[in-house]
């Protein structure tokens, strides 16, 4: 059941960063034109759906690591996502797995306690994610009331009035 929602989870996320990446683009180019603040805004929700569209892709790969972990028969013991880097003696005392969602990642959880991160998730999707996501946001919040006053108030403030 979690990997359908993880996959599921991946074609949404790609899906939604596409549109919102795209409708960046869209607002930059059409309103760009009129101010330097729209053209902002789209750049910061490019931005945005770029982070949308990278953690969507850490989640397939998470994913991917679920069904393989939930694959029974020959082979299957240890969790074959369990047996990345770790030693020998490490892999041998697997037991479950989880996965962690904050940040972005599939853990094997090992006999007497303690787990460890496997490396099913591609090191630069949490940084670029968060990274792209934060900016995003930010640029969004920012260039919102800039926007605002230039749509009420449509004469440029170099302009003298005579």
């Amino acid at each position: 059941m979690l990997a359908l929602v993880l996959l599921f989870g991946f074609l949404a996320g790609a899906l939604i960063g596409l549109v919102v990446a795209l409708g960046g683009v869209v607002v930059a180019v059409r309103g760009g034109r009129r101010s330097p603040a729209r053209r902002w805004k789209g750049g910061a929700l490019f931005t945005l759906g770029a982070a949308i569209g990278v953690y969507a892709w850490g989640m397939a790969h998470v994913g991917m690591a679920v069904l393989d972990a939930e694959d029974g028969g020959t082979d299957s013991s240890p969790l074959r996502p369990c047996r990345g880097k770790a030693d020998a003696a490490t892999v041998a005392r697997v037991i479950d797995y989880q996965v962690s969602w904050v940040p972005l990642r599939f853990e094997c959880h090992l006999t007497g306690g303690g787990s460890y991160a496997t490396s099913t998730v591609p090191g630069y999707v949490n940084p670029i994610a968060w990274t792209f996501g934060i900016v995003g946001l930010v640029g969004i919040v920012s260039t919102s009331g800039t926007a605002e006053r230039a749509s009420r108030n449509p004469q440029d403030e170099t302009s003298t009035i005579v």
